[in-house]
């Protein structure tokens, strides 16, 4: 019968060899063959680690970032979108401006002069700054003048950008940086995109987008009392008072502000350098109505009441609330009208030929102070 009992190991005297096995065919002599990984035996579990029988091992929960994990809405299948979310796709319209050239739009929101001394403009491109210098902002056919003897030209040129706050501009991105989330772009390079795609191609009939005679619609971007400046499609040109409306107007900014959006007709382009291409525009044909049409409401010996547009070498030219543009050489009254001073007018006489009233000024209103 074997002993259910293991028998002690014998001890080997210093001088004594131990009975090796025999090698196995092909290894080598003396020395035995390590077990494979797939061989071994591997480690006992844990009696604590087992499941229970019939039962599958738990894993560990998966753990979700709170931009990770989506938005829990009240209404099932719906979706809100996040702050985090809506400025990854701002940056991502920026970055393809960068790469592509794509013209984006933004409003001048700031003038500002770095530590250098240098002039930059600032739109806030939905919640992203961007940076836009001097030279990139205003359309020059050469190069901005630095220095002290050009110091009223820089001026100036500061004075037209700050006229420009809140005015509608485009712009491309020129520079990025993902880490601080800063932009530099051009104005220079999308107007100049805009002027071969709108006045230099043209379509399969050889003719280009916008020509002489055409009404378009033009942006806003600087006011005075007698002038009008505008951007039609990366062009700027100037709009006196006269040609704004068949109407006397006192001050433009009474009817315009920077921002708006106006219609105009193109009158003439100049193509002979498209770096310094020129065009010449009017809003006075847009528009229907005209002061000869309100004259026919005036009638000859009646009182009209009307606002001061201007006063000079002894005549007072008044636009009366009906439309009509009226001129007059005498007022009775013993205060002397000035310019947006509301007065009554008396019509003498109707020039057809003019398309003026003529009259005297009875007495003055309210006086603009």
């Amino acid at each position: 019968m074997n002993n259910p009992f293991p028998q002690e190991a014998e001890t080997l005297r210093p001088d004594q060899e131990p009975d090796l096995p025999a090698s196995a065919p092909g290894s080598l002599e003396g020395s035995p063959e390590p077990p494979s990984p797939a061989q071994a035996d591997p480690p006992p579990l844990a009696e604590e680690t087992l499941p229970p029988a019939g039962r599958a091992v738990p894993r560990a929960p998966e753990t979700r970032t709170s931009q990770d994990a989506p938005v829990l809405t009240i209404d099932a299948g719906d979706h809100v979108e996040t702050q985090w979310e809506r400025d990854e796709l701002v940056w991502h319209a920026l970055r393809t401006s960068h790469i592509t050239g794509r013209i984006l739009t933004g409003t001048l929101d700031g003038v500002e002069r770095t530590e250098s001394g240098m002039t930059i403009a600032v739109v806030i491109y939905q919640g992203f700054r961007v940076a836009i210098p001097l030279k990139e902002m205003l359309f020059q056919p050469e190069p901005i003048p630095h220095g002290a003897e050009h110091r009223a030209l820089v001026e100036r040129q500061n004075r037209i950008l700050a006229s420009m706050l809140g005015a509608e501009i485009d712009f491309i991105v020129r520079g990025l940086d993902k880490n601080t989330r800063s932009v530099v772009a051009s104005r220079r390079a999308a107007m100049l995109r805009k002027r071969q795609t709108f006045y230099l191609d043209t379509d399969d009939n050889g003719r280009p987008l916008i020509y002489e005679g055409r009404v378009v619609q033009a942006r806003v971007v600087g006011v005075t009392d007698k002038l009008l400046r505008v951007e039609v499609f990366g062009v700027e040109c100037a709009i006196l008072a006269r040609d704004l409306s068949d109407a006397w107007m006192g001050d433009a900014r009474d009817t315009y502000s920077v921002g708006d959006r106006v219609l105009v007709r193109v009158r003439t382009i100049d193509k002979s350098d498209p770096n310094s291409l020129s065009i010449t525009a009017d809003v006075r044909s847009v528009s229907g109505a005209t002061s000869r049409d309100a004259l026919k409401q005036c009638s000859l010996q009646c009182r009209y009441a009307g606002q001061v547009t201007d006063a000079r070498n002894g005549v007072i030219y008044i636009r009366l609330h009906n439309g009509a543009n009226a001129i007059a050489h005498t007022c009775l009254d013993r205060r002397l009208p000035g310019r947006r001073d509301e007065v009554s007018f008396a019509v003498t006489r109707l020039d057809q030929e003019r398309g003026v009233a003529v009259g005297i000024i009875t007495r003055v209103i309210k006086q603009h102070l």
